[in-house]
């Protein structure tokens, strides 16, 4: 069957090297202003928030911009003021808007990024849009500031059906770890001789990839599949009682808790023991 053009459109984007002329210096230096491992990336990330910042922030714009279409082409004279403060509302959450999606945007490769640049550019565009629309407004000129209005509610439009590709159709910015399972009853991952003390050693079990950590007669098990972008965790760096992804700087504790994003969900985490010089694990018996 041939890709409808809700499949085709994101496709073809994908496949637009052009694109990495400007996406390239770009992701640069969003990284060198947002870098990894800082403050400003957790904050930006949503790390705090226990889930990304960027989609939340979205609906305040869109929010304001919609209102004030509606506004514009419903209200009538006595909604006028109301709509050209909602225009103004959604120009200025737009700018932390942008910095917390650029600087997710700033981790992504390949198709994805292809598609994130013109997600990006399209909310430049609207946001540009609005800005002059509200200026129009200021000045008395309504025809041309709804005008504006609405041609940005259009570019927005679109803008947010690509980033709904994004997060739905590739998987951006959700849990990465959320389907991660291994069985109810414990499970032989491998003999207790291939798990040094203090040391990351990945392993499988029913398909699900494990990490393991010794320490004296406990053993510590996570998903290995990062929550933030899927990398392997055993591949990490092991700090006390910590552990850092080697692809963004995540840290997680032991137990699966968030010390440091970009990460924003837990590791999954699994009952561990040693039974007859083998390592076994399960699903929480309390079912976390």
């Amino acid at each position: 069957m041939r890709p409808t053009a809700r499949e085709a459109i994101p496709a073809r984007l994908e496949q637009v090297e052009a694109l990495d002329v400007v996406a390239e210096p770009l992701q640069r230096g969003v990284r060198a202003a947002v870098p990894y491992e800082s403050q400003l990336k957790d904050v930006l990330s949503g790390t705090w928030l226990g889930h990304p910042l960027h989609p939340p922030l979205t609906d305040v714009v869109v929010g304001a911009w919609t209102s004030a279409l509606v506004l514009d082409l419903l209200g009538g004279a006595d909604a006028e003021t109301a709509a050209d403060r909602l225009v103004g509302v959604g120009v200025v959450a737009a700018v932390p808007t942008a910095a917390a999606g650029l600087s997710d945007w700033a981790e992504l490769r390949g198709g994805r990024r292809r598609v994130g640049m013109v997600h990006a550019l399209g909310n430049s565009t609207a946001l540009v849009l609005n800005a002059l629309s509200w200026t129009a407004r200021m000045r008395g000129d309504r025809r041309r500031g709804v005008a504006l209005s609405a041609a940005g509610y259009a570019v927005a439009s679109f803008s947010a059906w690509l980033g709904g590709h994004l997060s739905f159709g590739q998987g951006v910015g959700v849990n990465q770890a959320a389907f991660e399972e291994v069985p109810d009853s414990w499970t032989v991952v491998l003999d207790e001789a291939q798990l040094p003390e203090g040391e990351l050693v990945g392993a499988r079990v029913d398909g699900t990839a494990v990490l393991l950590v010794r320490r004296g007669a406990d053993v510590h098990a996570l998903a290995d599949r990062c929550s933030h972008r899927g990398c392997a965790l055993h591949e990490g760096t092991l700090r006390g009682d910590t552990i850092t992804c080697p692809c963004h700087g995540s840290t997680f504790r032991l137990d699966g808790t968030v010390v440091k994003g970009p990460a924003t969900s837990p590791q999954p985490r699994y009952d561990a023991r040693v039974e007859s010089g083998r390592v076994e694990v399960r699903r929480p018996a309390n079912g976390g």
